[in-house]
């Protein structure tokens, strides 16, 4: 599989995100009642709207912000691929994105090939990182102004979409595809529900960060699974 897909020209990523502010009640009230109306339309009747935000306003990138953007790179050394992983994290949203804009813009200008990789990267770590992007007053690059590409054009290698073969109404978590694979994945700290609380409660970046981080080496250990190659060792993958 993937044959024609080259590793080195790849841009590998995951984004952690929480909910805009700490909880509920430090959101503007226009905010607040935006939130409460679109929380209505998705939610179960029985269920508290203020409550709600704390566990899924980091979902949409309207409630939500970044806090960890973790980027990953194949090269070959000796014959063999090895792993880069680089994060951007902060509580300063802004220069976060800023900096990885300028990761991706000089990925695409020195890759003819560029693509970004990630396991449901189309419908959920592209579209948010674009708005909050634009929330924050930022210029796309190129490679992720995606409303001029079309389907068969955008530049996205999404593990998800392989591995639905064409059927679009199962959802595969990442953690699911690596274990039916046979791909071993350090076990999680945290999960991605409790990012909010590790970084509004506990001030805990670097733990989010980890996690981060592991994610996008899941998503490599995918991609060469996918190709039939051997897995990254311990001593393959490095961090910057």
């Amino acid at each position: 599989m993937l044959n024609t897909v080259a590793l080195d020209q790849l841009l590998l990523l995951d984004i952690e995100t929480t909910p805009l502010t700490a909880d509920f009640n430090h959101l503007p009230d226009d905010m607040q009642r935006l939130w409460l109306e679109k929380n209505t339309k998705t939610a179960p009747e029985s269920e508290n709207g203020e409550e709600a935000f704390a566990e899924k306003a980091g979902l949409y990138a309207e409630f939500g912000r970044i806090v960890c953007i973790s980027a990953g790179f194949f090269y070959t050394e000796g014959g063999h691929y090895q792993l880069r992983i680089k994060s951007f994290a902060g509580e300063n949203e802004q220069e976060v994105l800023v900096a990885f804009l300028e990761l991706v813009q000089k990925f695409f200008t020195k890759f003819p090939r560029f693509q970004f990789a990630g396991h449901n990267i189309r419908e959920f770590d592209i579209p948010y990182l674009c708005r909050r992007a634009l929330i924050n007053g930022l210029n796309l690059p190129a490679p992720m102004q995606v409303h001029n590409f079309k389907p068969w054009e955008s530049p996205m290698l999404d593990t998800l979409q392989i591995w639905r073969f064409g059927e679009f109404r199962n959802y595969t978590s990442l953690k699911l595809l690596a274990a039916v694979l046979g791909i071993p994945t350090p076990k999680d700290d945290i999960d991605g529900s409790m990012v909010g609380r590790v970084f509004w409660e506990e001030r805990n970046l670097p733990r989010i960060v980890e996690y981060c981080q592991k994610d996008v080496l899941t998503v490599a250990q995918l991609l060469l699974k996918f190709k039939g190659l051997p897995l990254l060792g311990k001593e393959e993958v490095s961090f910057v």
